[in-house]
Parts: structure tokens; sequence; C-alpha cells
């Protein structure tokens, strides 16, 4: 297959197989809604096969850092309509990225909601909030009565990522957030229904995928993991158990026939991964990960040889509107800026240069 051919992603048809991955810009206030420049942002990279949107929030305490836009209140709704109108009428797809951020994150963050996780362990380190930077707090432990609200949170914000216009929703179980929490021993030492087993730990992110995928339909529902990636301390280390987790996991999600798999992992064409993909049966999207940028060659090699059906990048979507085209073409590249990857204004977000505007 090549990077350059149609696809098919459960309901979503995409020109191409390039994916614009997840990209924390928090461009979109203290209020959590996008504006006329997060429209604008969207809208310029509409010529990639599909667009996934900035994680955003399920819930007020759901939300990760200032500047993250939600998807809770109309105000913000009514922003993600501008941004899915003018993608679509570029002839662009884009799906919202559904992202409860769990204990990664500070009450000086929700509005002094409490901070929740699987297990009352807090992460190492300090957090960016709207009073500076905090030492993350330890978390609340959900009990199992208070699982199905969270669920529900996750729902509630799919249907109205739809409603808003996306084309579908990205559930985010990876990265550290609160369903990557769940499937990591280090965070999830919780016992019962929910912890200790792989499977356990696999299961309320099971739960969450289904229910989404009900309410919405499964052709509109993706999930992103990051097996083995080590961040914000959802630790997983131990290469038996990784397999045995998301093994569980991918083993469940198979029969749902949602759209898509993507998977973040250093080595995305290993054996670990291709066993997943072989396991989940439906259409699967490789990222190389954080720290490295996904080349043109690499991109050209993943699709070529089949390992995947689509190819996640990051850093060169950011700096390369375009970057259909250039890669197309074989151009050269703008060079990413990392010091305006977060701010609150257009530099660095869409005053990026075009070789070529449609």
């Amino acid at each position: 297959m090549n990077l350059f051919s149609p696809t098919t992603l459960g309901d979503l048809n995409l020109t191409n197989r390039l994916v614009m991955a997840p990209l924390t810009r928090t461009r979109s206030g203290k209020a959590g809604i996008p504006g006329p420049i997060v429209a604008e942002y969207y809208a310029q990279r509409a010529t990639l096969g599909l667009i996934v949107s900035e994680g955003t929030y399920p819930s007020h305490a759901g939300q990760g850092f200032p500047g993250q836009p939600g998807l809770v209140e109309p105000e913000q709704l009514e922003g993600w309509r501008q941004v899915t109108a003018g993608v679509h009428a570029a002839g662009g797809q884009i799906v919202a990225q559904v992202m409860h951020a769990g204990r990664v994150t500070h009450e000086a963050t929700t509005g002094g909601r409490t901070v929740v996780g699987p297990s009352a362990i807090a992460i190492a380190g300090q957090t960016h909030t709207y009073d500076g930077k905090l030492p993350y707090p330890v978390p609340h432990a959900l009990t199992d009565a208070e699982l199905p609200g969270i669920n529900e949170e996750f729902v509630t914000a799919s249907r109205s990522a739809v409603a808003a216009g996306f084309d579908g929703v990205e559930l985010h179980a990876a990265n550290g957030y609160l369903l990557h929490e769940f499937l990591s021993p280090a965070s999830n030492q919780r016992e019962g229904l929910y912890g200790g087993s792989p499977e356990n730990r696999a299961r309320f992110v099971i739960e969450v995928v289904a229910a989404v995928a009900d309410a919405i339909g499964a052709g509109r529902v993706g999930i992103r993991i990051s097996p083995e990636h080590n961040i914000q301390d959802a630790l997983e280390t131990d290469s038996a158990d990784v397999l045995a987790t998301y093994g569980a996991l991918v083993d469940a999600l198979a029969p749902l026939n949602i759209a898509y798999l993507s998977v973040l992992h250093s080595d995305p064409t290993g054996a670990f991964v291709q066993d997943l993909r072989s396991r989940f049966g439906s259409a699967v999207l490789l990222n190389s990960g954080f720290g490295q940028i996904t080349t043109r060659d690499e991109a050209f090699a993943i699709l070529s040889d089949g390992h995947a059906d689509g190819v996640v990048v990051g850093r060169p979507a950011i700096a390369n509107p375009d970057l259909a085209h250039r890669w197309e073409q074989d151009l050269p590249l703008n060079d990413a800026d990392a010091a305006t990857f977060y701010g609150d204004g257009p530099e660095g977000y869409i005053d990026y240069p075009f070789l070529v505007r449609s």
C-alpha cells in the first residue's frame, strides 16, 4: 500500500494515510473554548488524511493543563463547530481526542475539583497550573461505584463531539492519563474487578470503548495506546505483563469492530506491536513516539512494508500545514520551533508558510 492511497477506517473515508497526531497546543484559554486561530490551525492541515484533535477534556475534573480545550460547556462545543466546519470546508476529516487526565493534573487547574486516579498514588514532580508549577497531588482512588460515572463522562463528551461536527472520536488510553493509568501496574495497585491481573487492569478501558461505540457507532471510534512508553509514572517495564495486558485489551476490542487502533511505540514495526495488530484485526495506525521525529522515509517504509494502515505524525505536521503535498513531492520541510509549541497566540501556530496554498 502507498502513503497517498485512500483508505477507510470504519466510517472514516481518508484521501491519504497520513494522520495528524493529537498535539497539545494550549491555545484555548482558561475557558477551554477553541477560537478563530484554533479553527484556522486545523483547517490549514485539512489535506492530511485524518486530523486527530489535541486532547479534549470530558469533564472539568478531567482537565490536565492550562489552555486545554473542553467538550463540556456549550461555548466550547460552539467553538468546535467552527473548527470542524473549517476542516470539512477544506475537504478534511477530523476526530476529537477525548482525554481524561486522571492524576496528571492539579486542583489549581481543575478549578478545585478533586484529582482522581485508579489508586491513591501521586506522580513524582510538578505540573503546570494556573497558579504556576505545583507538586502533583495524591489522587482520590476511584471506587468501583464511581467508575460508571466516569464512563458516562466519556460517552457524553463523545456524543457532544459528534454533535459539534467531529467525524468521530479517539479515546486517549496513552501517555499516563486516566485510561492508561488503569492499564499500568505502577499506577493501578487496586484490588477487585479493576486491578491486579492484566485482564482486570484492562477492564475499565474496554468498558469505556464499548460504551462509546454503542453511543455513537463503532465506526466512529478509535483508541490510542502507548505500551512501554513509561511516561508520567505509568510505568510498564515487565515485558510479559505488558504483552498480557495489551493482549487482553486488544482481544476484547477486536469484536467491537471500532474504526482503528493507534499505537505509539518506539519500535512500531517490531514483533510486539505487529502481534497486537494481528490480534486487533482492523485498521492500525502507527506512531514512532515522543523524542523521535517520524521521517518521510520511515512513513513510506511502514506502509510499503505492510506494517500499518496509516502513519501518525506530530512535529512535521505542526511546522508544515501542507505536509501531505511536501511529502508526496519530496519537497523541503519547515523546521518546527519547539519554543512556540505551547502558548496562547498565533506565533508558531498558524504562521508556518505553505509551499503551495490551494
